[in-house]
Formats: C-alpha cells, sequence, structure tokens
C-alpha cells in the first residue's frame, strides 16, 4: 500500500470515529440512551404483564387486556356527504310480502257470527288457496274518518243524518282516533284525529245552515284516502252521502284506481238519498225517469265503494232507520276477524290481485250455520275485492 493511501484510510478512520462520538454526544444532551443489543434470551416482542391477564400464551407470554382509558380514541366517523341541491329525500322500503285482510261474517239479517276458527276460513288469491299464517278476532285501537257530505239540497234530512253520527260516536272506546270532515264544493277539516268524543260531537255539532249545492264527492273521498292510507292499523271512512257528484275535478275511475291500490281502509257507505229521491219521484209522478236513472248511479257508486275495501252499504228509507244503522257500523267495525297470509305468488309487481272467502266445515266441506232454534241460516262474507301487490316508496 502507498504512502497516500495510508494517509487516505487513517482520514476516514477519524472521521467515522469523529461522527460517532458527535451522535453519543446528542442522544445524551436530549435524555435518550443509545440503544443497546437486544440478549439471545429476551424476546423483543414481549411486554410486561401483570398476573393472570388475559390473552394466549405461548411463545409471546400472556398480554393484559388494555383498559378502557387506555385504549386508542376510536377512528374518526366518516363524514356525512353533504346534500346535493334539489335532490329528493327519499328511501325504498321492500316488504316481505305478507298480506292482512279483515272478514265480517254476518247473517242475512246483518247479526255477526262469533267464534269461527282459522280452519273455518278459505283464502283464494286470483283463484289459488291460501295458507293462512295469522287468525285473531281483532280489538285493537281503530282510526276512523267520519266523512259528511253537507250540501244545501238536502238540509232536512242532513239534520236527521248528523243526529244519527252522535250513536257512532258514541261507540268509539277510549283509546280509538276519530276525524270529522263535511264536504261541498271541497273537503273541510272540522276536527282532527281525536280521542275526545267532545271534540267529536262539537264539530258536528258546527254544521248548521250549508251554503253550496255543490257535492265534490269524488274529490273529498280521494282527499280523506290520501290522509289515512299511510297510518298505522285499521282505518276506517264512515261515508255519510248521497252518492251522487256534481263539480269534482277527479272522475269514478280515478277513484277506483286509489281504492285498488289501497289497503286496510274499509268504506262503510250510509247513503241519505233513498229518501230524497222517493220524494222527489212521488212529485214528479211518471216523469222522474232520468231522476230515477241519476239516483241509482249514486246508489251504484256508495255499494262499490263498500264492497271493494270489505265494507257495508245502507241506504234507509226512513230517517228513523239511522241510528240503528250507526250503530250496526260500530259492533261491525269491533266483530271482524283478521286474516293474514304469505301469498304463494310473492312477486311485487304492480298487479290486482283478486281475493275470495269462503267458510268451509272441518271436513272440508261448506260450514253450516245454525239459529238458536236449529234453523239453518244464510251468512254474508265482507272483505275487500283485493289489493295491489307493489313496492312502496318512502
Amino acid at each position: 500500500m502507498g504512502r497516500h493511501s495510508v494517509r487516505k484510510l487513517l482520514l476516514i478512520i477519524g472521521l467515522i470515529s469523529f461522527f460517532w462520538a458527535a451522535a453519543g454526544l446528542w442522544a445524551q444532551d436530549s435524555g435518550q440512551q443509545p440503544a443497546s443489543p437486544t440478549p439471545q434470551n429476551q424476546n423483543p416482542n414481549k411486554q410486561d404483564a401483570p398476573a393472570g391477564a388475559g390473552g394466549p400464551g405461548g411463545e409471546v407470554g400472556p398480554y393484559a387486556i388494555p383498559k378502557k382509558k387506555d385504549e386508542p380514541p376510536p377512528p374518526p366517523a366518516p363524514e356525512k356527504p353533504k346534500k346535493i341541491e334539489g335532490m329528493p329525500d327519499y328511501s325504498i322500503k321492500v316488504d316481505v310480502p305478507l298480506v292482512n285482510l279483515d272478514v265480517l261474517v254476518t247473517t242475512k239479517d246483518g247479526q255477526f257470527v262469533p267464534n269461527l276458527k282459522k280452519d273455518n276460513f278459505r283464502i283464494f288469491e286470483d283463484g289459488a288457496p291460501q295458507s293462512i299464517s295469522n287468525f285473531n278476532q281483532s280489538s285493537a285501537p281503530i282510526t276512523a274518518v267520519l266523512l259528511v257530505e253537507y250540501a244545501s239540497t238536502n238540509y232536512n234530512y242532513m239534520y236527521e243524518a248528523l243526529n244519527a253520527s252522535y250513536n257512532f260516536a258514541q261507540t268509539l272506546k277510549p283509546e280509538d282516533w276519530i276525524a270529522v270532515v263535511s264536504y261541498d264544493m271541497r273537503p273541510q277539516i272540522l276536527t282532527d284525529f281525536t280521542q275526545d268524543k267532545r271534540a267529536v260531537l262539537g264539530a258536528l255539532n258546527m254544521l248548521r245552515i250549508p251554503g253550496f249545492s255543490e257535492r265534490n264527492l269524488f274529490d273529498a273521498l280521494y282527499d280523506t284516502i290520501d290522509r289515512v292510507e299511510n297510518l298505522e292499523g285499521r282505518k276506517y271512512i264512515i261515508l255519510v252521502s248521497t252518492g251522487k257528484d256534481t263539480f269534482s275535478k277527479l272522475n269514478l275511475d280515478q277513484i277506483l284506481k286509489k281504492l285498488k291500490n289501497t289497503q286496510n281502509v274499509t268504506i262503510y257507505a250510509i247513503s241519505i238519498g233513498r229518501a230524497l229521491r222517493e220524494r222527489m219521484e212521488a212529485r214528479m209522478g211518471a216523469g222522474g225517469g232520468l231522476i230515477t236513472t241519476d239516483w241509482l248511479q249514486a246508489d251504484n257508486q256508495m255499494n262499490t265503494f263498500a264492497h271493494m275495501t270489505g265494507g257495508r252499504a245502507y241506504f234507509p228509507r226512513f230517517d228513523g232507520e239511522l241510528p240503528e244503522i250507526f250503530r250496526d257500523v260500530g259492533s261491525d267495525i269491533r266483530n271482524q276477524y283478521t286474516i293474514a297470509y304469505h301469498p304463494t305468488n310473492p312477486k311485487l309487481d304492480g298487479t290486482y290481485r283478486k281475493l275470495k272467502v269462503e267458510l268451509v266445515a272441518p271436513d272440508g266441506g261448506p260450514l253450516k250455520i245454525r239459529d238458536q232454534k236449529g234453523k239453518d241460516v244464510k251468512v254474508q262474507i265482507y272483505a275487500r275485492d283485493g289489493y295491489t301487490a307493489k313496492h312502496q316508496v318512502e
């Protein structure tokens, strides 16, 4: 090795020694100790832990689960995305297909048939038999709207109908909810949903002198269905009306489509037109044919609203029949069988499914109903005609 090479080697060794010494001085000044080599018999991953601490054993030994206060703070929640201006706020709710059906069974005279069992009922959807999953005679609280036509063309008879409506209010239980809505040109809420019977009676008492002759039944009924269809539980509309419509923006087809797309709303239709019609026909004589046709169409509409939704329609000839009718409505609501089933066709495709309810004996034959004297009696089954299988968007 030459002289110059030796000098270069010594210079490099000197520089290395200088920097090593400087690093040691810096560690001492900063309070840190230089790292010491790890003994061969010590595991660098081992931590001091109290005796009996939890955790796996083995080569690394037990470890202590940190206390709550010693745990690292949870990561921050992801920032909620900002709402885009103009974008609607909605979610899609997909229902597990389950059809709920209220069924009323009465004798021909309107008397409720009690004590029927699950096996006494057969449900058919579009002709296909269904298996009943839930069955009871419901006594749940009800939600009802008393929807009253109040036009100047029928004031005298309307006054009697309002008095009879008090009887229905008296059948309500403390946990029931009821609203009172009147309509002529447009619906008017006299009292919103309340459990206070005095408020109901006060609302009916407000109807004194009607001001208009228009009877926009379709608009009022559509608006009322809109108000109740998304409420929970069993919903009823007690429609006190002539069944005539004079000036609505909506037509009958639109109302029927609304009823097909609405579940768990039952309409009881009480006509106040039959007695008026008979008086008018008596005055008009043979020339009342056109009037008769007009009123028959009104009756048919009231019947349709009731039967499509599983309710009943009443057409009293005299105002003295009204109190008993309202008592019957209250009794019907309290004495219904509630049936639920999962349809064999589970598709929620927006199609309308026709329903049929039959009564059967334990042997599968027709169920025979007898009165107290042992005489066979005919029965009437009231249930909605069908339902629309659809998703719900909220």
